[in-house]
């Protein structure tokens, strides 16, 4: 069993991305759920609490003991998040901090905010609904440590760089190959002491120094790696960086200082506690986003467990629209009120917040044009119809009030496909439903 250089270890010179991304069907983990199994499994890892409001942060840094100090990491399933840039200008997704006062402050400006890193999308950035607050760790080394399977030879896999760890680990494998080393191994015969020996001869040759303490070291961490590897059904356990920690006396510790896990989708029966975890963690980041993106353009967004869309003027005509939908068997997916200072473009945005959401199959627009202008809400309708193209799910406007009948005959002359103008509420709210039921 030969080790090799990364990049002779694959066929047809495969890079680092596509060797650790081939796995397809997974479930990506959230760094303090990692370092939570990593902790389960007997892995040493920093002292660390999740927190989601500044208060929460303030709590995590006096918990620690560590005189005040503390590293809030920005929890996102993207990478770069170090490098990367929140939405208010303030640079970096992982910062470190000397008290609990300024890791409150600090956390203020990172948690509700999009941070764009290298892998998001350009100008989008990702929302931070969650800090992992750490411990501070010294340490003397940092090492890149990762257990995948390789697809085309069908064996597990570690990959390790002695001197490649917490940096772009791609960039390693690009600029500095003869530094990443690769070495597969059986299901059946797990960490053997032949694998150890050859890990071993393989840093030394290259001139890295393992005394037998940290030799051993490195052989409880694999043990124990691919332990929880097998357990958990997981396609990627990546430790970056795996860190050397010395003490005054000279003996030396590794630490995982950060890890990111995939997860096998098709274990989703086995794995039941950590696909719940992570759809909660979807479904709360996905509301909080919503609710922040909507309040942005000074409209109200609440999430409800339906399948109709909801846009409304005024919290009295939202309540009563609900009722009238559940009057006739049906149930909101959200009301969205527009409120009394409603603009076109705001408008656009509402519908862009309701038709991402993939629960609802019918949008109903309920508007009572006192301070509004139904014209205006036509306008937006049929700018949102432009914009967005052809409509997915129907549409069902009722329109009221100021200039209702031009903006109905506006609607109507326009002549858009899957949408249905209705001028009385009970009617609207009956199509709604009717609508609805008929595609589920």
């Amino acid at each position: 069993m030969a080790s090799r250089i990364l990049t002779r270890a694959l066929p047809h010179q495969k890079t680092l991305a596509s060797y650790l991304q081939q796995q397809v069907r997974r479930l990506s983990l959230h760094e303090y759920q990692s370092q939570s199994l990593l902790k389960e499994f007997g892995i040493p890892v920093p002292a660390g609490r999740v927190a989601s409001t500044p208060a929460e942060v303030r709590q995590a840094i006096d918990s620690l003991g560590s005189g005040g100090r503390g590293v809030l990491k920005s929890q996102i399933l993207k990478g770069g998040r170090g490098k990367g840039t929140f939405d208010n200008g303030l640079k970096g997704g992982i910062q470190v901090v000397e008290s609990a006062d300024e890791g409150e402050v600090i956390s203020s400006r990172m948690l509700g905010r999009r941070l764009q890193t290298k892998q998001t999308a350009a100008g989008e950035g990702l929302v931070v609904n969650k800090l992992y607050v750490a411990e501070p760790v010294p340490h003397t080394e940092e090492w890149y440590l990762a257990m995948t399977v390789d697809r085309e030879t069908y064996k597990p896999t570690i990959v390790l760089s002695p001197t490649g760890g917490g940096v772009d680990i791609e960039a390693v494998a690009r600029d500095h190959p003869e530094q990443l080393f690769t070495f597969p191994f059986q299901y059946t015969t797990s960490i053997t002491d032949e694998l150890c020996e050859e890990i071993a001869a393989t840093l030394k040759a290259r001139g890295v120094s393992v005394g037998a303490t940290q030799h051993q070291q490195l052989r409880n961490v694999l043990e124990k790696l691919h332990t929880l590897f097998v357990a958990k059904d997981a396609t990627l356990l990546e430790i970056n960086p795996l860190a050397v920690m010395s003490d005054s006396n000279g003996s030396s510790q590794f630490v995982a200082l950060d890890a990111k896990f995939t997860i096998d989708n098709a274990a989703e029966r086995r794995q039941a506690d950590l696909f719940r975890e992570s759809k909660e963690d979807a479904v709360a980041a996905a509301l909080e986003t919503d609710e922040a993106e909507a309040a942005q353009y000074g409209l109200v967004y609440v999430r409800m467990d339906g399948s109709i869309g909801n846009v409304v003027n005024g919290a009295g005509l939202a309540m009563a629209t609900n009722d009238a939908i559940a009057l006739y068997g049906g149930k909101s997916a959200n009301f969205l009120d527009a409120g009394g200072q409603a603009t076109k473009e705001t408008m656009v945005q509402a519908f862009r917040i309701i038709l991402r959401d993939p629960r609802v199959n019918v949008v109903l627009v309920n508007i009572y044009g006192g301070i509004i202008d139904c014209t205006m809400i036509t306008d937006s309708i049929l700018a949102m119809a432009t914009e967005l193209g052809p409509m997915k799910v129907p549409v069902v406007v009722r329109l009221q009030g100021t200039n209702s009948a031009e903006g109905l005959q506006k609607l109507e002359a326009a002549n858009l496909e899957g949408f249905y103008v209705e001028a009385d509420f009970g009617e609207a709210a009956k199509k709604a439903v009717e609508l609805s039921t008929a595609s589920l």
